[in-house]
């Protein structure tokens, strides 16, 4: 008996003993195992570990495939691993998992390693792997109580091996860096390389890549942009673990490690970049009303272009498209200077000095209502009178100058019409074979001027309406070298009145004599286009006009032959273009494919044509352009812009100067310009300074400039190509009939431009 007690008692020991040793063991197993089947909750289905639910950018590519624009609720643009640098790929391995080649999702010696830290003391070291850390970011922790928590950890544990078997460890390792958010709005390895350095995730510096990876662990704490010195140690331990595991020698990091940051911040805004007034309108305007007829078949809904990672091909041209935005400021920035001077004679300054004050009042308040403070304060429930007191109250605020921006006080009020006294502009190119738009410049500033002044704004085009009451004439048979008589001619108005327009001043000269159409044209002579106006009549031109692209209202009445409608920069461009491509309409283009995040094609978009004058009619109304550029109010794109190729145009300047156009073409490239104020009381005082030629053209001129000089875009100086059997009758060389005609020469001061 008395033996037998203390063999129980070892036995008991020994039972204890085996349990001690194995039951955490099979807890944990029988913890596992219930997780896996469900008991604690769903885990995620195959399904959606293959396709996880990322908010992906929508991405528009310029038609050289450089990234130009994203549309995003998350910055995220996914890459495969073959396009990941070395370097980042070493240092997150050497970091984060240094077996990550040697496990299954979950490492159990850095998992042991974990758990004697915990109750033995010491060093626990990390116990999640690159495919863990992968599962928590798929499948974002709530907040969880303490039990919560261990069986959310456990679940992770199993979505790391269900991950691990649905995917290659290098499909895993790019997961993960798509997926982590490196704050700033960088959101994936690619944004975030961008970002940070303004350089492509697959042309890191092994320092660069080393930071990036080092804000992994906490990319709040470890923040560079806010913690610089505290980011910069975490890089170096980085830089530690890649000697630890062979990925760099002890002499390199010795080097690395004394180095900045070199940080190289670009914050991505759809203020900033290339094309920003072509983004806004392509999303607004145009991307928008696509998704809603487009449903995708992963979600069943429409694509939504913040969510789902389309892929848009424009066809704008990157390099175009910055020489453009180059001509634009550096030609806006000196006529602002100008305009400025001219301001400060006007004691209704920013408006005209016969503006009456009733009409400023309306201006402004009109002005007041539209603003985006006006809208956000009658959401907040103020009545109009209080709203317009808060206009009056002056409050700290950053405005827009030709330095940059200013840090100033002043009323909401007074910034309204601080703000009116920029003058504004749209440029457009375009490529009139293919009706691909080359560049689009909305506007002088989109952060402060949102506007676009290519496509959304239309502003009354004066004397380059001129070039279809002449395709009228080309097309009923006469050439550009029939004369008429330079006498004042009246038309009968729809009230049965003479209409008779006075020339703009300066064609003396010409008066009472007989003038071709190329110089009446050249000149802008009014005299010579209400004859033709009279001729055809204005519902022919008007009809033309309209078959060559022109959408905006146009009212038949005689005064059209001078340019009274309002049209934009965007049908201008495209209606001028006919000429260019041998008599053929075609309509802009500015997107040609679409893709979704795959790769699929969702939609190519193929121009609509309309043959509109034939090849020899086109060829004869170029011919009868060119005059313009050559000795007329275009001209000086010959002696100040020293373009001495073939380039067919025409110039245009409202009345009292309110609009400045040019319509400039080439072979290959047809361009135009406007220029005004935000409202039509806005301008300059002389027509010296407010001509088409002295706003508008400049712009023109700079960007061929720019475009020549880079011989990567391959754009022709060549001649327009002649029709091979071109009519013999229709004259195109007029120099036997406007050799007496003593041909003004503009140089700069001299005043051509109709009204």
């Amino acid at each position: 008996m008395t033996s037998e007690k203390p063999a129980r008692r070892s036995r008991k020991y020994v039972i204890w003993l085996w349990v001690l040793l194995f039951g955490p063991f099979f807890g944990i197993f029988t913890i596992v195992f219930l997780t896996a089947i469900g008991t604690f909750g769903p885990l995620p289905e195959v399904k959606e570990l293959l396709n996880p639910k990322n908010s992906l950018a929508t991405v528009v590519y310029s038609g050289d495939l450089k990234i130009i624009g994203k549309y995003y609720s998350e910055n995220r643009v996914n890459v495969n691993f073959s396009q990941l640098d070395k370097d980042l790929v070493d240092a997150l391995i050497a970091t984060e998992d240094e077996r990550f080649y040697e496990h299954n999702g979950v490492d159990m010696k850095a998992l042991a390693r974990s758990f004697s830290g915990i109750f033995l003391g010491g060093s626990k070291g990390g116990g999640s792997t690159i495919s863990q850390q992968l599962a928590k970011m798929m499948f974002p922790r709530e907040k969880l109580s303490k039990p919560e928590l261990a069986i959310r950890k456990v679940k992770e544990w199993i979505i790391a091996t269900r991950l691990e078997k649905l995917y290659t460890k290098e499909e895993i390792l790019a997961l993960y860096l798509n997926k982590y958010d490196f704050l700033n709005l960088a959101v994936g390895i690619k944004s975030a390389s961008q970002i940070y350095f303004n350089r492509s995730q697959d042309s890191l510096q092994i320092e660069q890549a080393a930071m990036l990876i080092g804000m992994a662990k906490n990319s709040a704490y470890f923040n560079p942009i806010r913690y610089e010195e505290r980011t910069r140690q975490r890089r170096n331990v980085v830089l530690a673990q890649m000697v630890k595991n062979k990925f760099l020698t002890p002499e390199k990091y010795d080097s690395l490690k004394m180095l900045p940051l070199g940080i190289s911040f670009h914050p991505e805004d759809h203020n900033d970049g290339l094309a920003t007034y072509f983004r806004e309108y392509l999303r607004d305007n145009f991307l928008d009303d696509w998704c809603k007829k487009h449903v995708n078949p992963e979600t069943g809904k429409p694509y939504n272009i913040y969510r789902d990672g389309l892929r848009i091909y424009t066809t704008i041209d990157s390099r175009m498209q910055q020489y453009a935005e180059e001509a634009v400021n550096e030609h806006m920035r000196s006529l602002q200077k100008m305009f400025d001077k001219d301001l400060k004679n006007k004691k209704n300054s920013p408006f005209a000095w016969n503006v009456s004050k009733q009409e400023i009042e309306n201006m402004m308040n009109s002005s007041v209502k539209r603003s985006e403070r006006y809208r956000e304060l009658k959401q907040q429930g103020l009545n109009h009178e209080k709203i317009v007191e808060t206009f009056k109250k002056p409050v700290p605020m950053k405005v827009f100058s030709l330095r940059g921006e200013l840090d100033t006080i002043m009323t909401p009020y007074d910034s309204i019409k601080y703000y009116k006294g920029f003058l504004q502009t749209g440029f457009m190119a375009m490529e009139p074979q293919t009706g691909y738009v080359k560049a689009w410049v909305g506007g002088i500033n989109h952060k402060h001027f949102k506007y676009d002044h290519v496509k959304v704004g239309r502003r009354q085009v004066g004397s380059t309406f001129k070039t279809f009451v002449y395709a009228m004439a080309i097309q009923e048979g006469l050439s550009p070298c029939y004369q008429l008589p330079c006498v004042r001619t009246c038309v009968k108005d729809g009230n049965g009145k003479d209409w008779c327009p006075d020339n703009s001043g300066g064609e003396e000269k010409f008066e009472n004599k007989m003038i071709t159409l190329k110089m009446a044209l050249a000149v802008s002579i009014n005299y010579v286009s209400a004859a033709l106006i009279k001729r055809y009549g204005p519902q022919a031109v008007v009809s033309l006009a309209q078959r060559m692209g022109v959408t905006s209202p146009m009212d038949p009445v005689p005064a059209i032959c001078l340019g009274t409608p309002d049209i934009s920069v965007f049908e201008m461009v495209a209606a001028n273009a006919t000429y260019a491509n041998k008599g053929t309409y075609i309509q802009p283009t500015f997107i040609t494919r679409i893709e979704d995040k795959n790769g699929k094609v969702l939609e190519e978009f193929i121009p609509k044509t309309d043959e509109v004058f034939s090849e020899e009619k086109a060829y004869a109304m170029i011919q009868l352009m060119r005059g313009v550029c050559d000795y007329g109010t275009g001209s000086r794109l010959r002696f100040k812009h020293n373009l001495r190729n073939q380039i067919a145009g025409k110039t245009g300047t409202t009345q009292n100067n309110s609009d400045g156009w040019f319509i400039g073409l080439t072979p290959d490239l047809v361009a135009g310009a406007w220029v005004g104020g935000e409202d039509r009381s806005i301008h300059f005082n002389s027509m010296e300074q407010g001509q088409g030629a002295t706003m508008a053209l400049p712009i023109w001129g700079i960007f061929f400039n720019k475009i020549y000089n880079d011989k990567t875009l391959k754009v022709s100086k060549g001649d327009f190509q002649r029709p091979k059997d071109m009519d013999p009758r229709l004259e195109i060389d007029c120099s036997k009939y406007d050799a007496d005609m003593d041909v003004p020469q503009d140089d700069g001061s001299s005043i051509f431009d109709a009204p």
